[in-house]
Protein backbone atom coordinates (compact mmCIF):
# COMPACT_ATOMS: atom_id res chain seq x y z
CA UNK A 1 0.00 0.00 0.00
CA UNK A 2 1.12 3.35 -1.19
CA UNK A 3 0.91 6.95 1.21
CA UNK A 4 -1.54 9.08 0.15
CA UNK A 5 1.12 11.28 -1.83
CA UNK A 6 0.77 8.60 -4.99
CA UNK A 7 -3.01 9.27 -4.89
CA UNK A 8 -3.33 10.80 -8.06
CA UNK A 9 -4.59 12.53 -11.14
CA UNK A 10 -4.10 13.32 -15.19
CA UNK A 11 -4.03 16.95 -16.94
CA UNK A 12 -5.52 18.96 -19.21
CA UNK A 13 -8.05 21.80 -18.60
CA UNK A 14 -10.35 23.73 -16.36
CA UNK A 15 -13.66 22.72 -15.65
CA UNK A 16 -15.17 24.72 -18.15
CA UNK A 17 -13.81 27.49 -16.42
CA UNK A 18 -12.43 29.51 -18.93
CA UNK A 19 -10.45 31.32 -17.51
CA UNK A 20 -9.18 29.30 -15.66
CA UNK A 21 -7.80 27.12 -18.24
CA UNK A 22 -4.02 28.10 -17.41
CA UNK A 23 -4.82 26.07 -13.67
CA UNK A 24 -3.41 23.19 -15.37
CA UNK A 25 -2.83 23.93 -18.71
CA UNK A 26 -0.04 21.55 -20.20
CA UNK A 27 2.07 23.90 -22.37
CA UNK A 28 1.75 27.52 -21.01
CA UNK A 29 2.97 29.20 -17.96
CA UNK A 30 5.69 26.34 -17.49
CA UNK A 31 8.10 26.28 -14.48
CA UNK A 32 11.37 24.96 -13.95
CA UNK A 33 12.04 21.91 -12.22
CA UNK A 34 13.28 23.61 -9.27
CA UNK A 35 10.17 25.57 -9.05
CA UNK A 36 7.95 22.09 -8.20
CA UNK A 37 7.44 20.09 -5.14
CA UNK A 38 7.41 16.81 -5.40
CA UNK A 39 3.83 15.49 -3.88
CA UNK A 40 5.05 13.94 -1.34
CA UNK A 41 6.80 17.47 -0.19
CA UNK A 42 3.19 19.19 -0.57
CA UNK A 43 1.55 16.02 1.27
CA UNK A 44 3.81 16.07 4.16
CA UNK A 45 4.02 20.19 4.58
CA UNK A 46 -0.10 20.03 4.26
CA UNK A 47 -0.73 17.49 6.37
CA UNK A 48 1.57 18.02 9.36
CA UNK A 49 -1.13 21.11 9.78
CA UNK A 50 -4.08 18.77 10.73
CA UNK A 51 -5.05 17.56 13.84
CA UNK A 52 -7.31 15.46 15.24
CA UNK A 53 -10.68 16.51 16.19
CA UNK A 54 -12.50 16.87 19.39
CA UNK A 55 -15.11 14.15 20.38
CA UNK A 56 -18.34 14.23 20.58
CA UNK A 57 -21.43 11.98 22.02
CA UNK A 58 -24.22 10.89 19.68
CA UNK A 59 -27.01 8.33 18.70
CA UNK A 60 -24.63 4.76 18.06
CA UNK A 61 -26.43 4.42 14.55
CA UNK A 62 -24.87 8.30 13.37
CA UNK A 63 -21.50 7.10 14.51
CA UNK A 64 -21.42 4.96 11.62
CA UNK A 65 -18.12 5.96 9.78
CA UNK A 66 -16.46 7.81 12.86
CA UNK A 67 -14.08 7.14 15.31
CA UNK A 68 -14.26 5.97 18.73
CA UNK A 69 -13.02 8.63 20.95
CA UNK A 70 -12.76 6.44 24.14
CA UNK A 71 -12.49 2.76 24.96
CA UNK A 72 -16.03 0.45 25.43
CA UNK A 73 -16.12 -1.66 28.88
CA UNK A 74 -19.22 -4.16 28.14
CA UNK A 75 -21.87 -3.61 31.41
CA UNK A 76 -23.13 -7.05 31.26
CA UNK A 77 -22.27 -10.57 30.06
CA UNK A 78 -23.41 -11.76 26.85
CA UNK A 79 -25.28 -14.08 26.43
CA UNK A 80 -26.05 -13.17 29.90
CA UNK A 81 -27.21 -16.89 30.88
CA UNK A 82 -26.47 -20.10 29.28
CA UNK A 83 -28.53 -20.34 26.66
CA UNK A 84 -29.61 -23.04 23.43
CA UNK A 85 -27.81 -23.07 20.05
CA UNK A 86 -30.41 -25.41 18.93
CA UNK A 87 -34.06 -26.36 19.06
CA UNK A 88 -34.31 -29.63 21.26
CA UNK A 89 -34.38 -31.07 24.69
CA UNK A 90 -32.63 -29.22 27.39
CA UNK A 91 -31.43 -32.90 29.57
CA UNK A 92 -28.42 -34.15 31.94
CA UNK A 93 -25.81 -35.52 29.89
CA UNK A 94 -25.85 -38.39 32.05
CA UNK A 95 -29.02 -39.63 31.41
CA UNK A 96 -28.13 -39.76 27.83
CA UNK A 97 -24.58 -42.05 28.13
CA UNK A 98 -24.25 -44.64 25.42
CA UNK A 99 -28.06 -43.91 24.01
CA UNK A 100 -28.25 -44.95 20.09
CA UNK A 101 -31.24 -45.41 17.38
CA UNK A 102 -31.11 -48.87 18.33
CA UNK A 103 -31.12 -48.39 22.10
CA UNK A 104 -32.24 -44.90 23.15
CA UNK A 105 -32.81 -43.03 26.14
CA UNK A 106 -36.44 -42.15 26.95
CA UNK A 107 -37.26 -39.68 29.05
CA UNK A 108 -39.91 -37.70 30.45
CA UNK A 109 -40.93 -34.27 28.84
CA UNK A 110 -41.97 -31.82 31.69
CA UNK A 111 -41.95 -28.76 29.96
CA UNK A 112 -41.52 -26.05 27.13
CA UNK A 113 -38.75 -22.82 26.98
CA UNK A 114 -39.06 -20.21 24.46
CA UNK A 115 -36.46 -18.00 23.49
CA UNK A 116 -36.76 -14.73 25.69
CA UNK A 117 -38.37 -16.63 28.65
CA UNK A 118 -36.58 -18.34 31.94
CA UNK A 119 -37.89 -21.65 32.75
CA UNK A 120 -39.25 -21.98 36.31
CA UNK A 121 -38.70 -26.14 36.36
CA UNK A 122 -35.32 -27.60 37.32
CA UNK A 123 -34.12 -30.48 34.97
CA UNK A 124 -33.48 -33.39 37.33
CA UNK A 125 -32.67 -37.44 36.24
CA UNK A 126 -34.77 -38.80 33.72
CA UNK A 127 -36.37 -35.75 32.79
CA UNK A 128 -35.99 -33.16 29.51
CA UNK A 129 -37.71 -29.71 29.06
CA UNK A 130 -38.00 -29.05 25.00
CA UNK A 131 -36.54 -25.53 24.17
CA UNK A 132 -35.97 -23.04 21.35
CA UNK A 133 -32.82 -21.44 19.75
CA UNK A 134 -31.78 -18.71 22.10
CA UNK A 135 -33.53 -19.54 25.03
CA UNK A 136 -32.33 -20.18 28.45
CA UNK A 137 -30.95 -23.20 29.41
CA UNK A 138 -32.93 -24.74 32.71
CA UNK A 139 -31.62 -24.92 36.00
CA UNK A 140 -30.31 -28.38 36.19
CA UNK A 141 -29.87 -29.32 32.06
CA UNK A 142 -26.66 -29.46 31.04
CA UNK A 143 -26.96 -30.75 27.29
CA UNK A 144 -28.96 -30.07 24.71
CA UNK A 145 -30.11 -32.43 22.03
CA UNK A 146 -31.60 -31.28 18.60
CA UNK A 147 -34.88 -32.26 18.09
CA UNK A 148 -33.33 -34.57 14.86
CA UNK A 149 -31.77 -37.02 16.99
CA UNK A 150 -34.95 -37.90 18.99
CA UNK A 151 -38.06 -39.66 17.81
CA UNK A 152 -39.99 -36.18 17.75
CA UNK A 153 -41.02 -35.82 14.40
CA UNK A 154 -42.51 -39.58 14.17
CA UNK A 155 -44.18 -38.88 17.32
CA UNK A 156 -46.08 -36.13 15.41
CA UNK A 157 -46.63 -38.24 12.55
CA UNK A 158 -48.10 -40.66 14.11
CA UNK A 159 -49.86 -38.64 16.54
CA UNK A 160 -48.48 -39.61 19.73
CA UNK A 161 -48.38 -36.65 22.90
CA UNK A 162 -44.98 -35.52 23.80
CA UNK A 163 -44.62 -35.62 27.16
CA UNK A 164 -41.87 -38.49 26.59
CA UNK A 165 -38.97 -38.19 24.16
CA UNK A 166 -36.91 -40.70 22.89
CA UNK A 167 -32.92 -39.61 22.68
CA UNK A 168 -31.07 -41.48 19.98
CA UNK A 169 -27.53 -40.07 20.28
CA UNK A 170 -24.73 -40.12 23.13
CA UNK A 171 -23.58 -36.10 22.27
CA UNK A 172 -20.47 -34.62 24.68
CA UNK A 173 -21.02 -33.04 27.77
CA UNK A 174 -22.65 -29.30 27.52
CA UNK A 175 -23.20 -30.08 23.29
CA UNK A 176 -25.10 -27.02 22.02
CA UNK A 177 -25.43 -24.76 25.36
CA UNK A 178 -23.70 -21.08 24.55
CA UNK A 179 -22.19 -20.39 28.26
CA UNK A 180 -23.19 -17.00 29.73
CA UNK A 181 -20.29 -14.50 29.28
CA UNK A 182 -19.18 -16.69 25.88
CA UNK A 183 -19.25 -13.42 23.86
CA UNK A 184 -18.11 -10.81 26.58
CA UNK A 185 -18.13 -11.03 30.33
CA UNK A 186 -18.98 -7.89 31.93
CA UNK A 187 -16.31 -5.33 32.46
CA UNK A 188 -14.44 -6.89 29.55
CA UNK A 189 -12.82 -4.40 26.95
CA UNK A 190 -14.85 -4.91 23.75
CA UNK A 191 -13.99 -1.85 21.61
CA UNK A 192 -10.66 0.26 21.60
CA UNK A 193 -10.54 3.48 21.06
CA UNK A 194 -9.56 4.70 17.82
CA UNK A 195 -11.98 2.19 16.31
CA UNK A 196 -13.34 2.84 12.83
CA UNK A 197 -17.28 2.26 13.72
CA UNK A 198 -18.47 -0.09 11.15
CA UNK A 199 -22.11 -1.49 10.49
CA UNK A 200 -20.81 -4.80 12.66
CA UNK A 201 -18.96 -1.97 15.92
CA UNK A 202 -23.06 -0.76 15.66
CA UNK A 203 -24.55 -3.77 16.55
CA UNK A 204 -21.72 -5.01 19.11
CA UNK A 205 -22.53 -1.19 20.71
CA UNK A 206 -26.03 -2.31 20.12
CA UNK A 207 -25.79 -5.45 22.22
CA UNK A 208 -24.52 -3.95 24.93
CA UNK A 209 -27.66 -2.10 24.98
CA UNK A 210 -25.78 1.76 24.27
CA UNK A 211 -27.93 4.22 22.61
CA UNK A 212 -25.15 6.61 22.42
CA UNK A 213 -21.11 6.28 21.69
CA UNK A 214 -18.42 9.07 22.05
CA UNK A 215 -16.67 9.96 18.64
CA UNK A 216 -14.24 12.38 17.21
CA UNK A 217 -16.36 14.71 15.33
CA UNK A 218 -16.64 15.15 11.66
CA UNK A 219 -14.81 18.21 10.32
CA UNK A 220 -16.85 21.18 8.80
CA UNK A 221 -15.46 21.93 5.61
CA UNK A 222 -15.80 24.91 3.73
CA UNK A 223 -16.50 24.96 -0.06
CA UNK A 224 -15.94 27.92 -2.29
CA UNK A 225 -15.88 28.27 -6.15
CA UNK A 226 -14.27 31.82 -7.48
CA UNK A 227 -14.85 32.80 -10.86
CA UNK A 228 -17.30 35.34 -13.06
CA UNK A 229 -17.73 33.08 -15.47
CA UNK A 230 -19.51 30.55 -12.92
CA UNK A 231 -23.23 30.33 -12.74
CA UNK A 232 -25.05 27.79 -10.09
CA UNK A 233 -27.11 24.36 -11.41
CA UNK A 234 -30.64 25.38 -12.32
CA UNK A 235 -30.31 28.82 -13.50
CA UNK A 236 -29.66 29.87 -16.94
CA UNK A 237 -26.41 30.05 -18.99
CA UNK A 238 -25.75 33.30 -20.13
CA UNK A 239 -22.89 33.98 -23.05
CA UNK A 240 -19.58 32.76 -21.99
CA UNK A 241 -20.85 30.75 -18.69
CA UNK A 242 -20.57 27.38 -17.35
CA UNK A 243 -22.62 25.55 -14.65
CA UNK A 244 -20.22 25.79 -11.08
CA UNK A 245 -19.58 21.63 -11.40
CA UNK A 246 -16.04 21.84 -8.77
CA UNK A 247 -18.61 23.24 -5.35
CA UNK A 248 -20.69 19.62 -6.21
CA UNK A 249 -18.08 17.66 -6.82
CA UNK A 250 -16.26 18.59 -4.22
CA UNK A 251 -18.85 18.65 -1.52
CA UNK A 252 -19.97 15.05 -2.75
CA UNK A 253 -15.97 14.28 -2.38
CA UNK A 254 -16.16 15.97 1.12
CA UNK A 255 -18.96 13.84 2.23
CA UNK A 256 -17.51 10.75 0.91
CA UNK A 257 -14.41 11.24 2.75
CA UNK A 258 -16.40 11.30 5.94
CA UNK A 259 -16.55 15.50 6.45
CA UNK A 260 -19.68 17.96 6.74
CA UNK A 261 -19.53 20.07 3.46
CA UNK A 262 -20.20 23.93 4.12
CA UNK A 263 -21.26 25.41 0.74
CA UNK A 264 -20.43 28.71 0.29
CA UNK A 265 -21.74 29.65 -3.24
CA UNK A 266 -19.82 31.02 -6.49
CA UNK A 267 -17.36 34.35 -5.43
CA UNK A 268 -17.36 37.06 -8.32
CA UNK A 269 -13.98 38.60 -9.23
CA UNK A 270 -14.33 41.46 -7.41
CA UNK A 271 -12.29 41.79 -3.73
CA UNK A 272 -15.50 42.50 -1.79
CA UNK A 273 -17.03 39.14 -2.78
CA UNK A 274 -14.94 37.26 -2.30
CA UNK A 275 -13.87 38.77 1.53
CA UNK A 276 -17.87 38.39 1.82
CA UNK A 277 -18.27 34.81 0.57
CA UNK A 278 -14.95 33.77 2.68
CA UNK A 279 -16.10 35.49 5.72
CA UNK A 280 -18.86 33.51 6.14
CA UNK A 281 -16.48 30.01 6.39
CA UNK A 282 -15.83 31.14 9.75
CA UNK A 283 -15.81 28.62 11.86
CA UNK A 284 -15.57 26.00 9.68
CA UNK A 285 -12.78 23.28 10.37
CA UNK A 286 -11.42 23.45 6.56
CA UNK A 287 -12.21 25.92 3.57
CA UNK A 288 -11.47 24.71 0.19
CA UNK A 289 -11.21 27.22 -2.54
CA UNK A 290 -11.63 26.30 -6.47
CA UNK A 291 -9.88 28.21 -9.38
CA UNK A 292 -7.43 31.77 -8.83
CA UNK A 293 -4.13 29.74 -7.86
CA UNK A 294 -2.44 28.93 -10.63
CA UNK A 295 0.37 31.44 -12.30
CA UNK A 296 -1.72 32.07 -15.31
CA UNK A 297 -4.95 33.57 -13.40
CA UNK A 298 -5.85 37.29 -12.40
CA UNK A 299 -3.75 37.80 -8.99
CA UNK A 300 -7.23 38.72 -7.17
CA UNK A 301 -7.32 35.34 -5.64
CA UNK A 302 -4.22 35.35 -4.21
CA UNK A 303 -4.47 38.53 -3.06
CA UNK A 304 -7.12 38.56 -0.99
CA UNK A 305 -5.93 35.16 0.46
CA UNK A 306 -2.40 36.25 1.06
CA UNK A 307 -3.86 39.47 2.47
CA UNK A 308 -6.09 37.09 5.17
CA UNK A 309 -3.12 34.97 6.07
CA UNK A 310 -0.39 32.95 5.54
CA UNK A 311 -0.92 31.38 2.64
CA UNK A 312 1.86 29.23 0.23
CA UNK A 313 0.82 28.40 -4.11
CA UNK A 314 3.03 25.73 -5.10
CA UNK A 315 3.40 24.13 -8.55
CA UNK A 316 3.33 20.27 -7.58
CA UNK A 317 5.10 18.01 -9.62
CA UNK A 318 2.38 16.21 -11.21
CA UNK A 319 -0.44 15.44 -13.60
CA UNK A 320 -3.55 17.08 -13.34
CA UNK A 321 -3.53 19.10 -10.77
CA UNK A 322 0.15 21.11 -10.72
CA UNK A 323 -1.15 24.01 -8.93
CA UNK A 324 -1.96 24.51 -5.56
CA UNK A 325 -2.53 26.60 -2.72
CA UNK A 326 -2.15 26.08 1.17
CA UNK A 327 -1.99 28.24 4.13
CA UNK A 328 -4.33 29.44 6.89
CA UNK A 329 -6.90 32.50 6.54
CA UNK A 330 -7.30 34.89 9.46
CA UNK A 331 -10.87 35.60 11.17
CA UNK A 332 -11.36 37.94 13.72
CA UNK A 333 -12.49 36.63 17.03
CA UNK A 334 -11.26 32.87 15.87
CA UNK A 335 -8.19 30.56 15.15
CA UNK A 336 -6.52 30.59 11.76
CA UNK A 337 -8.32 28.02 9.10
CA UNK A 338 -5.95 25.80 6.83
CA UNK A 339 -7.04 26.48 3.23
CA UNK A 340 -6.31 24.28 0.42
CA UNK A 341 -6.64 25.94 -2.52
CA UNK A 342 -7.88 23.27 -5.56
CA UNK A 343 -7.01 24.51 -9.67
CA UNK A 344 -10.31 25.31 -11.31
CA UNK A 345 -10.04 22.86 -13.78
CA UNK A 346 -12.75 19.74 -12.92
CA UNK A 347 -10.52 17.10 -12.57
CA UNK A 348 -7.70 18.51 -11.14
CA UNK A 349 -10.02 19.97 -8.42
CA UNK A 350 -11.17 15.61 -7.66
CA UNK A 351 -7.79 14.58 -8.52
CA UNK A 352 -6.09 17.12 -5.52
CA UNK A 353 -8.74 16.76 -3.32
CA UNK A 354 -8.18 12.79 -3.38
CA UNK A 355 -3.95 13.52 -3.11
CA UNK A 356 -4.20 16.22 -0.20
CA UNK A 357 -8.46 16.84 0.66
CA UNK A 358 -9.30 13.12 1.38
CA UNK A 359 -6.33 12.49 3.85
CA UNK A 360 -6.65 16.00 5.62
CA UNK A 361 -10.29 14.93 6.48
CA UNK A 362 -9.34 11.78 7.37
CA UNK A 363 -6.54 12.95 9.59
CA UNK A 364 -8.99 15.11 11.70
CA UNK A 365 -11.53 12.22 11.90
CA UNK A 366 -8.90 10.60 13.68
CA UNK A 367 -8.81 7.72 11.01
CA UNK A 368 -4.73 8.92 10.14
CA UNK A 369 -3.78 9.93 6.25
CA UNK A 370 -5.06 6.85 5.08
CA UNK A 371 -3.81 5.85 1.69
CA UNK A 372 -6.33 4.48 -0.52
CA UNK A 373 -5.66 0.27 -1.75
CA UNK A 374 -3.72 -0.41 -4.89
CA UNK A 375 -2.60 -2.96 -7.22
CA UNK A 376 -0.68 -3.86 -10.23
CA UNK A 377 -2.01 -4.30 -13.14
CA UNK A 378 -1.57 -4.16 -17.14
CA UNK A 379 -1.94 -1.38 -19.34
CA UNK A 380 -4.55 -1.33 -22.34
CA UNK A 381 -3.20 1.58 -23.63
CA UNK A 382 -0.50 4.32 -23.35
CA UNK A 383 -0.12 6.99 -21.20
CA UNK A 384 2.22 10.20 -21.97
CA UNK A 385 4.35 12.03 -19.73
CA UNK A 386 5.56 15.16 -21.51
CA UNK A 387 6.93 17.27 -19.05
CA UNK A 388 8.52 15.23 -16.33
CA UNK A 389 5.81 15.23 -13.97
CA UNK A 390 4.11 12.08 -12.48
CA UNK A 391 0.98 11.11 -13.97
CA UNK A 392 -2.36 9.94 -13.06
CA UNK A 393 -4.51 8.25 -15.79
CA UNK A 394 -7.88 8.16 -15.52
CA UNK A 395 -8.54 4.37 -15.78
CA UNK A 396 -11.63 1.98 -15.38
CA UNK A 397 -10.21 -1.60 -13.64
CA UNK A 398 -11.02 -4.76 -14.73
CA UNK A 399 -10.26 -8.32 -13.17
CA UNK A 400 -10.06 -10.83 -15.91
CA UNK A 401 -8.25 -14.70 -15.53
CA UNK A 402 -6.43 -13.67 -12.07
CA UNK A 403 -4.78 -10.52 -13.17
CA UNK A 404 -6.10 -6.54 -12.99
CA UNK A 405 -6.25 -4.37 -16.46
CA UNK A 406 -6.06 -0.82 -16.72
CA UNK A 407 -8.32 0.89 -19.65
CA UNK A 408 -7.77 5.03 -19.34
CA UNK A 409 -10.56 6.05 -20.25
CA UNK A 410 -9.96 8.22 -23.20
CA UNK A 411 -9.09 11.92 -23.62
CA UNK A 412 -6.74 12.96 -20.24
CA UNK A 413 -7.53 16.56 -20.03
CA UNK A 414 -8.35 17.88 -16.93
CA UNK A 415 -11.37 19.43 -18.05
CA UNK A 416 -12.83 16.10 -19.67
CA UNK A 417 -15.09 15.22 -16.29
CA UNK A 418 -16.60 12.14 -17.73
CA UNK A 419 -13.23 10.85 -17.92
CA UNK A 420 -13.75 11.15 -13.72
CA UNK A 421 -16.84 9.67 -13.77
CA UNK A 422 -15.68 6.41 -16.44
CA UNK A 423 -12.89 5.33 -13.90
CA UNK A 424 -12.60 3.54 -11.08
CA UNK A 425 -8.83 4.08 -10.60
CA UNK A 426 -5.56 5.83 -11.43
CA UNK A 427 -2.79 4.43 -13.38
CA UNK A 428 0.56 6.15 -12.19
CA UNK A 429 3.61 6.72 -14.90
CA UNK A 430 6.58 7.88 -12.50
CA UNK A 431 8.01 11.69 -13.30
CA UNK A 432 10.61 10.29 -15.11
CA UNK A 433 9.18 8.03 -17.48
CA UNK A 434 7.91 9.48 -20.62
CA UNK A 435 5.43 7.07 -21.50
CA UNK A 436 3.75 3.93 -20.31
CA UNK A 437 2.65 1.68 -23.32
CA UNK A 438 -0.21 -0.91 -23.93
CA UNK A 439 0.89 -4.34 -22.31
CA UNK A 440 3.01 -2.55 -19.18
CA UNK A 441 2.86 -3.18 -15.62
CA UNK A 442 1.69 0.14 -14.04
CA UNK A 443 0.33 0.79 -9.99
CA UNK A 444 -3.46 1.81 -9.57
CA UNK A 445 -4.52 3.38 -7.08
CA UNK A 446 -7.84 2.30 -6.83
CA UNK A 447 -10.99 5.22 -6.41
CA UNK A 448 -13.79 2.68 -6.48
CA UNK A 449 -13.17 -1.14 -4.79
CA UNK A 450 -16.07 -2.52 -6.13
CA UNK A 451 -16.98 -6.23 -5.82
CA UNK A 452 -17.03 -6.90 -9.47
CA UNK A 453 -13.16 -5.66 -9.41
CA UNK A 454 -11.99 -7.15 -5.94
CA UNK A 455 -11.99 -10.58 -6.90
Amino acid sequence: MQRHQEHGHHGGHHQHHSRHHGDDNEHSHSHSGEDMLEVEEAFARIMECFRELEPEEKPVLECLGQVLAEDVSSPLSLPPMANSAMDGYALLHQDIQGASAAGPANLEVIGRVAAGEVSTQTVTPGTAIRIMTGAPVPQGADTVVPFEETDEIARRNSGDTLDRIAIMADLPLSANVRPAGEDVRKGDPVLEAGTVVRSSEVAVLASLGMTHARVIRRPIVGILSTGDELVSEGDPLGPGQIYDSNSSGVAASVLAAGGVPRLLGIARDNLDDLHRKLEEGAGSDMLITSAGVSKGDYDMVKDVLTQRGDMNFWSVRMRPAKPLAFGHLDYSGGKPIPLIGLPGNPVSAMVAFEMFGRPAIHTMLGRGAQARPSVEGVLTGPIYNTDGRRVYARVEVERRDGEYFANPTGPQGSNILTSMSRANGLAVCPADEKSKAAGDRVRIIMLNWNEEVAL
